[in-house]
Order: structure tokens, then C-alpha cells, then sequence
């Protein structure tokens, strides 16, 4: 049964991911927007990434499209998924179909519907092209072969991305602090867009994995710490200052410090939100999601900053961003919702924001992170992924609506249920159970003050569904 999860449809391909069912989900697009804009000329940016057949399922989209009657704005080549958000705002679209499964291994494809906004689809949305999709399911078989030109149009999504970016990062004060940068670009996207803007700009860059290989170099394309190997040795080789990795699409990154340790994206959401608030002096609004660290959450209580907490998913942070509610959202997966910036995930836009800050504040990151735990305490926080099974999924169904009232020694002040189980304990630690959106796993998430704690904090919490 084809669903969109946590950010779209994701699938191995050959098995549920197949050009039939693509045209299927396409079509499916195709009527919602033909039923939301009655009467109305419909145009739809259509991207694709790096992975193996995204750009051929990119085009049978388009075909589709095309004999729907809508316009169709064709990337020229694989690029960022925020690169096409903008398109979709800039050109007045009525949607973005985003051929991608971000992080997922390369074995995966996917499928990202962007509405009007540029932002990603919420459930109310997704739910209604699902049901156009069991109604095609009775019937549907594909007719057209051959596309119709005159609704589609080949674009550039580089030029007006970049130029977009310029305006937002201080490059003048990067160039003058002389720091210099490694970038690691795993394969995807965001190759001549993160080091195009950076020499652009007389900024020392080193890169690695600029180039397409659709295996991604027998890895899974995520800005993990094992998959950042290779950046952490060209950090230290060439004595730069931070290395920035993005993923496959390009909206999600991965830090180095100037020692060449990898820092939990945690971290780097906790050290932005200060830097936003300490030295740019913003006020606002503050969202995370319930797996996020609570370090954000101290932040926004010693500035009495308004605090929104929701499921994991973009898409929540972006309800937010465009209700003009927040001026700052994070995730731990490597997400940030900046105001005034765009509705959809940016890697390459923190990355260099990370930059900007070092610049700012004349600090190493690894002196800024022991600064960020002086003020606000320390924080130690693990995940862990384990299979689904029916019994497990059944064990954490029943916990949601039978929750304990302690784990171990520790009493449980608070639950959460908006996704998943979230068990909150004193001194903003807490537990997480949910079920993954992308791939068939639970995830597991502990935060404490300590790594003994938060070891025991997970240990306990697993016993919950083993």
C-alpha cells in the first residue's frame, strides 16, 4: 500500500517504488490539484536527485503532467530540495514534485510533494492525494507515451538559489575571519551549489564526493558520524576550521569542528538558536520537535521565548515558520526552519550559517560548545534503531495508552503522546519511542546530563517493548 510518511512516499525500488506505481502516485497529484484549483492553469516544479532513475522518474512524471494539462517546470539536473521550494514560491506554482529518499540507502526511492507555500505537504494533504490513490487503484492503467512539449519547460534552479543564499549569510565576514572550510558534498546535490557559492564568494574551500555515483560510495547518503569519515580526515590534513556535509537532497547537514570531530546536530541547533538570540539579539518564537534536544528548551526559557513542541516531520516546524510563530525550529535528523529564509529544510543555508557564527564570534566550535554547556549545562543524548515487528508495534501501541508512572528509579513527570511515547523526567531528562516515518524501525532516543545516565535512561526504556 503506497503512504507518504514523516517526508513522502519512500520505497525500495523494483519492489513497491516502480514506474507503474510512480505514474499512479503522479496521477493521483495531478487530480488533488485539479480538484484544490478548479478552472485554474496548474504548474508543478518538478526535481529530482541524485540516485539511480530519479532523473528518468522525474521525466514520467512530467509526462503525466503534461497530459494533465499542467505545466510543468522541469529542473535541468539533479538539485536541492530547498533549491526547488524556492522555485515553487518564486514562480507562483501550485505544487513541487520531488523525486528523492533523502537519506534512506540507495537501494530507496521517494517521492516529496511540496504544496503552494514551498513547504512540505501535511497529513491533510497527503491523506487526500492517498485517497486519490485507492481510487485509481480500481482502474487506472497508463495511456501516454509520449510527452506534450508545450507544457513543459526546462529551468535553472541554481542561479536563483544562490542568489537567494547571498543575501542571507554574511560572506563579506567569513572571507575576512580567513577560516577555511571542507565540504563534503556525499555524491548529491548540493555539488556546485555549497563550493560554487563559497569560491564565489573568496572563501578557501577543500571538497570531496562532488561527483554523481547513484551507490553513494556504498553508504547510506546521511551526514551520520560513520558516514563522515573521509571529512574528518580532510579537516585535519589540510588545517581547516570546519568541515559542512550535506545529504543526498541537500537539506539536511553534517558538522566537523577544527579538530576534526564530528558534532551531533544537537548541537548545532542548540549553538545557532543562542548565536540567533545572544549575538543577532532575535526574539520569538522557538519549535522542536519531541525528539529534539532539550537544550533548546533552556534557551528559550532564560529569554522567555515562547516554546512549540511537535511530531517529528519538517512539515510541523514549517506550519509554524509560515504561521509566523517562530523565529527559529530544529530537529535532531539535521533540520532547521530559519524566519524570514524558506519553508522547506536547508543543509547548505546552516552549513553556512555555521560559518558565519564561528566568524562572528571569533571561537573555535569545539571552545563554543564547551561555552554552550557552561551556561546552560551539559547534555548527552544516544538514539538507537531497532526492527518492527508486529509484536513490538503492538507492545508500543499498548504503552501509549497504558504509559508507566516510573522507569526504573526515575518518576515520570509528564508524558507525551503527539508522536509516539515520550516520557519526561526532572532536569529535562527524558525517554522516546516512535515509530520511524522513513523505514521500517522504532526509533529510541535518551537525554540526560551525563553519558552513564542517559546509557541507563535507554537501557531501561528498551526493556519497555523487548
Amino acid at each position: 500500500m503506497i503512504k507518504f510518511g514523516t517526508s513522502g512516499w519512500r520505497a525500495i525500488m523494483g519492489e513497491e517504488f516502480t514506474f507503474q506505481n510512480v505514474r499512479l502516485v503522479v496521477q493521483a497529484v495531478a487530480n488533488y490539484l485539479k480538484k484544490k484549483f478548479p478552472g485554474k492553469r496548474i504548474a508543478v516544479v518538478v526535481n529530482y536527485d541524485t540516485r539511480f532513475l530519479s532523473e528518468r522518474f522525474a521525466f514520467e512524471a512530467a509526462k503525466i503532467l503534461s497530459h494533465n494539462k499542467i505545466h510543468v517546470f522541469l529542473t535541468d539536473r539533479d538539485a536541492p530540495s530547498q533549491a526547488q521550494a524556492y522555485q515553487v514560491i518564486n514562480r507562483k506554482a501550485q505544487g513541487g514534485i520531488n523525486f528523492t529518499a533523502s537519506f534512506n540507502p540507495p537501494e530507496y526511492n521517494g517521492l516529496k510533494f511540496n504544496t503552494e507555500t514551498g513547504a512540505p505537504a501535511l497529513p491533510e494533504v497527503t491523506d487526500k492525494i492517498e485517497e486519490e490513490i485507492r481510487l485509481l487503484q480500481k482502474e487506472y492503467s497508463f495511456c501516454p507515451f509520449y510527452p506534450k512539449n508545450e507544457f513543459i519547460e526546462k529551468i535553472d534552479l541554481q542561479s536563483d538559489y544562490l542568489a537567494f543564499i547571498q543575501k542571507k549569510v554574511d560572506f563579506d565576514l567569513i572571507r575576512k575571519s580567513k577560516i577555511k572550510i571542507a565540504v563534503d558534498m556525499l555524491y548529491g546535490t548540493s555539488r556546485e551549489y555549497l563550493d560554487e557559492i563559497l569560491e564565489e564568494n573568496e572563501i578557501p574551500v577543500e571538497e570531496i564526493h562532488a561527483y554523481i555515483d547513484p551507490y553513494f560510495g556504498g553508504i547510506s547518503p546521511s551526514c551520520s558520524e560513520e558516514n563522515l569519515g573521509e571529512l574528518k580526515k580532510l579537516v585535519k590534513a589540510k588545517k581547516c576550521h570546519l568541515g559542512i556535509a550535506t545529504d543526498a537532497d541537500g537539506d539536511r547537514f553534517g558538522v566537523v569542528d577544527e579538530r576534526g570531530h564530528f558534532v551531533i546536530q544537537n548541537l548545532i541547533l542548540s549553538l545557532l538558536l543562542d548565536y540567533l538570540v545572544t549575538t543577532k539579539n532575535w526574539r520569538g518564537g522557538v519549535a522542536r520537535s519531541v525528539a529534539t534536544i532539550h537544550l533548546v528548551d533552556r534557551i528559550a526559557r532564560k529569554y522567555n521565548l515562547p516554546l512549540y513542541k511537535t511530531p517529528v516531520g519538517f512539515k510541523f516546524l514549517s506550519e509554524l515558520f509560515l504561521q509566523k510563530k517562530i523565529i527559529f525550529g530544529g530537529e535532531e535528523s539535521a533540520c532547521i526552519a530559519i524566519k524570514d529564509h524558506l519553508p522547506e529544510k536547508d543543509g547548505i543555508f546552516a552549513g553556512l550559517l555555521v560559518a558565519e557564527m564561528i566568524a562572528a564570534l571569533g571561537k573555535s566550535l569545539s571552545e563554543q560548545i564547551n561555552d554552550l554547556f557552561r551556561k546552560y549545562g551539559k547534555r548527552v543524548g544516544k538514539q538507537k534503531s531497532i526492527p518492527l515487528n508486529a509484536a513490538r508495534e503492538r507492545k508500543l501501541k499498548k504503552l501509549i495508552k497504558n504509559p508507566p508512572s516510573h522507569l526504573d528509579d526515575r518518576k515520570v513527570l509528564n508524558i507525551e503522546t503527539i508522536d509516539g511515547l515520550k516520557l519526561d523526567f526532572a532536569d529535562d531528562d527524558w525517554f522516546l519511542l516512535r515509530l520511524s516515518g522513513t523505514e521500517p524501525l522504532i526509533r529510541c532516543y535518551a537525554e540526560s546530563g551525563s553519558k552513564k545516565e542517559v546509557e541507563k535512561l535507554m537501557g531501561f526504556g528498551l526493556e519497555l517493548i523487548s
